[in-house]
């Protein structure tokens, strides 16, 4: 609530036009809160690091209700942080611009400078499975969870980062769609456009959090009901299969998507949407709880002093 009350005084109190003309919107706020010299704050930041923190809350809420250790909220979001910036650069690097960054020594060196610009979803989403298959090894046992519990509650929370994320994309006027004749459409004039576009973040960013919502609300009244792998599962198949169907009406992200019939971003989505419906499969066959599962403590044998009594 207080990042919304200050985003909208932000957007009364400066000058900025969102006029609304021929049924179209004209966005040209500006990407930087505020500016010292070379550093800048900027809107995409701001969102992205308050998608973490309101995951750190979330989790909280997970453990706490399951009886998981809330000492590890910490080593999960440092976890969740290193692997979503590092997994999420390098898929941009190597699945939209592979030629440049690999194709000399000065676009290699700015694989390693994510404040330059290009985050990919996909890889991120590579890189949290990789991440959270080591935090769940390293922690799981002692704490009786494992891959796909963790998966499962990462799901939920990555819906609400997601939805952020999208509308900081929305505020760098950047990843937006085709001419559209909608009456919300948006005339970006930070980009130079003159037509009104698709506003394909905010597309995404209301999908996401439709889908939060209907795995908050399944977490809360039906977990004793659901097993694992339905809330990655569903996240999967709900979050990819969007973007699979508003990759149609974006524009190409770089060159080499002209004239393909899916672009980077569908092919790379299919995956996921497969794996998603293999791990429905998987919850439907293996029927293990969705909640932790804490075994009940063994009953303290009797001592040799004790049975001598006995």
């Amino acid at each position: 609530m207080p990042l919304i009350y200050f985003l909208f005084i932000y957007l009364r109190s400066v000058k900025i036009e969102i006029m609304f003309e021929m049924l179209a919107i004209h966005w040209n706020v500006n990407p930087e809160i505020i500016g010292f010299g070379a550093f800048s704050l900027r809107w995409y930041s701001v969102l992205f690091i308050s998608g973490f923190i309101l995951g750190w809350y979330i989790f909280k809420w997970f453990f706490t209700r399951e009886g998981v250790s809330v000492k590890l909220l910490d080593p999960l979001l440092y976890t969740l942080l290193i692997g979503t910036i590092v997994g999420a650069r390098l898929g941009h690097c190597l699945f939209y611009q592979p030629d440049y960054y690999l194709g000399s020594w000065e676009g290699f060196w700015e694989i390693f400078m994510p404040w330059k610009g290009g985050l990919a979803s996909h890889g991120g989403t590579i890189a949290l499975f990789i991440a959270m298959y080591w935090f769940a090894r390293h922690y799981g046992r002692k704490n009786n969870f494992d891959f796909v519990w963790i998966l499962d509650h990462l799901a939920i929370a990555v819906c609400f980062a997601a939805t952020f994320i999208r509308l900081g994309n929305l505020f760098n006027s950047e990843i937006y769609g085709d001419v559209t004749t909608m009456p919300w459409g948006f005339i970006f004039d930070l980009r130079g456009e003159t037509e009104p576009k698709h506003p394909t973040q905010l597309y995404e960013a209301l999908s996401y959090f439709l889908l939060g919502v209907f795995q908050i609300l399944m977490y809360k009244y039906r977990l004793d009901k659901l097993y694992r792998g339905f809330f990655i599962g569903t996240f999967f198949i709900g979050c990819f299969g969007m973007r699979f169907l508003i990759e149609f009406i974006k524009e190409p992200q770089v060159g080499f998507e002209q004239g393909m019939a899916l672009n980077m971003g569908q092919l790379l989505s299919i995956p996921f949407v497969l794996l998603g419906i293999g791990f429905l499969v998987y919850s439907y066959i293996k029927k293990v709880p969705a909640a932790v599962v804490i075994p009940e403590k063994a009953k303290a044998q009797p001592t040799n002093y004790a049975r001598a009594v006995k």
